[in-house]
């Protein structure tokens, strides 16, 4: 394929340059044991799924498409190969009339709320799905990007430490806990936040399977601290002996894609101008 044939503007897509990604991300895992996802809201691109899947451990999804366009375009072909996939969800709160169609496609199910673990935990249980839930361990680490910060005053993103407290009866339903504090971060931000995380819910730690960082790491960019990030994951599977998933999504595609364009007409206004 020749840049210069393309019909303009459209973006282009260096599968060579996601493979890149990938055998980085792949790095991590080896070396760390930890389970990585595709985040498809940061990185839907379908047709990469099966390429996707054979070096990462599955996707997630935040609704219910997502969750089918994972079930779909990754982990039926790659189960076809022989390949097992994992198929995560997590969102504020289900709709009733779709959540049977989520026990159908997902095996992970993360709830926001100890409200929404009371209304569909039991199902989903029941369906032999792995659950957890969100929390927001109050720790923010954006600076003047208060609206996308999961842990500015007033978030609607996790149970914070006191409520968590609150819903302590339900607890033996649960199977993970998940946090997702970052964006575009390194592994510094990461271990600040784990801090946190532990000091509000190392009690509970000891008696889950597996704990999710979320995503928002940006593992694949020059000069990120691997090596604090696999610190961060050994950290949490010796101390407390839990399975670990990470959900990168823009790590995935970073500097993998171009905008290719037609300049039609050029002027000049003290520069020039295309």
């Amino acid at each position: 394929m020749k840049l210069s044939q393309l019909p303009t503007p459209c973006y282009v897509v260096d599968e060579a340059l996601i493979e890149k990604n990938l055998r980085i991300l792949q790095g991590v895992m080896e070396r760390t044991g930890a389970k990585i996802l595709l985040a498809q809201k940061a990185f839907s691109l379908y047709a990469l799924y099966p390429l996707i899947g054979t070096y990462l451990n599955g996707a997630t999804a935040s609704g219910l498409y997502e969750a089918r366009l994972c079930a779909e375009e990754m982990v039926k072909p790659l189960a076809e190969q022989g390949r097992a996939l994992e198929n995560h969800i997590f969102s504020p709160a289900y709709k009733e009339r779709e959540f049977e169609q989520i026990l159908s496609c997902c095996d992970h199910i993360v709830f926001n709320s100890w409200r929404q673990v009371e209304k569909f935990a039991s199902r989903a249980k029941a369906a032999g799905k792995s659950i957890g839930l969100r929390v927001n361990p109050e720790c923010s680490t954006q600076e003047g990007h208060a609206i996308y910060d999961p842990c500015a005053s007033g978030s609607r993103l996790g149970v914070t430490a006191e409520n968590f407290r609150a819903g302590l009866e339900q607890l033996p339903v649960l199977d993970g806990l998940h946090f997702h504090t970052l964006c575009e971060q390194d592994s510094d931000d990461l271990e600040r936040t784990l801090d946190a995380v532990e000091e509000k819910f190392g009690g509970y730690l000891s008696r889950m399977k597996w704990i999710n960082f979320g995503g928002g790491h940006h593992i694949t960019r020059e000069n990120y601290d691997i090596h604090r990030l696999e610190r961060c994951i050994r950290r949490m599977r010796e101390k407390y002996g839990l399975e670990v998933y990470l959900e990168p999504g823009e790590a995935v595609a970073l500097n993998a894609g171009f905008l290719v364009t037609t300049v039609l007409e050029t002027l000049y206004n003290g520069m020039d101008i295309a």
